[in-house]
């Protein structure tokens, strides 16, 4: 086994309210080797994408900040980095690619520009060099007529294009990795087919590692070597993903697997049957209940599931999950 690219270990990150602190990422542990790819899922709020700024280093402070944990990349820890070596660690090895690039990307300069700003700095490429770089970049993240688009602004692309423009930025040092924090969230069903479809052949020619924050759990299912899943701030189940759809061990877990919508046989009256849903709603982090934060919507809970917080423990092999009562193997 090779040792991972990317090591969690107890992260902490604490946000502050005014009602006082909250731990919105509690004691989140994770790894990735070279050229793997990880699922975080989880409901909005879980904490999965303030994860992935903690891991980047860009948590805004305030009100947020990291209180606990490593982040260890290649054996070195990014928390105990100094700022300017972690600014020239971002873009070169390790990369973002946000939720909405309309808002990330810079509304007055050139797509061209901004790709090349980045190689520049982390290269040392002339300005000419650089250009070139960036056509390059953007004919390989699929965008037609790049020797013209280099020189759009982003409001001149649709949200396709914008998005690969955003992938091409994060591309464009050769980083080891690569974190996709929701990368199709507004996008068209066949656009993001071909985003998807677009990181996974950009990952298996550049050997890189993907970090894939996710709700949907089709794509984790098709992208996805292993899978973190996340709920009120903590990691409630962690397995490699054919363990997981095959059979989840956490509660929650299975519930989120039974919520997906499936081709299905209509019933009687040409009546299709309903979504299953889980009851209740993700308690505030203001507010979380004693024991198991999952215990108010779990059908499976105990008495136990009240006192006592679940560690996060082997149920099977290569699958951990923090429940008292765990879903049982087949």
């Amino acid at each position: 086994m090779s040792e991972p690219l990317l090591d969690v270990r107890g992260l902490k990150t604490q946000l502050s309210l005014e009602e006082g602190p909250v731990l919105a990422v509690d004691d989140v542990s994770f790894s990735i080797p070279p050229g793997g790819t990880l699922g975080v899922v989880g409901e909005s709020g879980c904490g999965k994408s303030l994860t992935a700024l903690s891991v980047m280093r860009l948590v805004p402070e305030p009100p947020g900040r990291v209180v606990g944990g490593q982040i260890l990349f290649q054996g070195e820890d990014l928390l105990t980095l100094p700022e300017g070596k972690m600014r020239r660690m971002r873009g070169r090895h390790l990369s973002m690619v946000f939720q909405e690039p309309m808002t990330s990307l810079n509304p007055v300069y050139t797509v061209g520009e901004q790709i090349g700003e980045g190689v520049r700095l982390h290269q040392g490429l002339s300005k000419a060099a650089a250009r070139e770089h960036s056509v390059e970049m953007l004919r390989q993240v699929g965008i037609p007529a790049p020797e013209q688009r280099v020189d759009s602004y982003p409001h001149q692309l649709s949200g396709g294009m914008r998005q690969r423009v955003m992938i091409a930025l994060a591309l464009a040092c050769g980083p080891e990795l690569l974190i996709a924090d929701e990368p199709t969230t507004a996008l068209d069903v066949t656009i993001q087919a071909q985003i998807l479809e677009l990181l996974e052949r950009l990952q298996a020619e550049r050997r890189m590692a993907v970090m894939l924050i996710t709700h949907d759990l089709g794509v984790v299912a098709e992208s996805c070597d292993a899978v973190v899943v996340m709920y009120a701030g903590r990691v409630v189940e962690r397995a490699p993903v054919k363990a997981l759809f095959r059979q989840p061990a956490h509660p929650y877990t299975a519930g989120l697997l039974r919520s997906i919508p499936a081709l299905q046989e209509t019933g009687e009256a040409g009546a299709r049957p309903r979504l299953k849903t889980i009851p209740g709603m993700v308690p505030s982090l203001r507010r979380l209940p004693g024991g198991c934060r999952f215990r108010d919507r779990c059908e499976r809970a105990l008495d136990i599931c009240a006192r006592v917080e679940p560690a996060l423990e082997a149920k099977r092999e290569g699958q951990e999950a923090a429940c008292h009562n765990p879903v049982p193997a087949p």
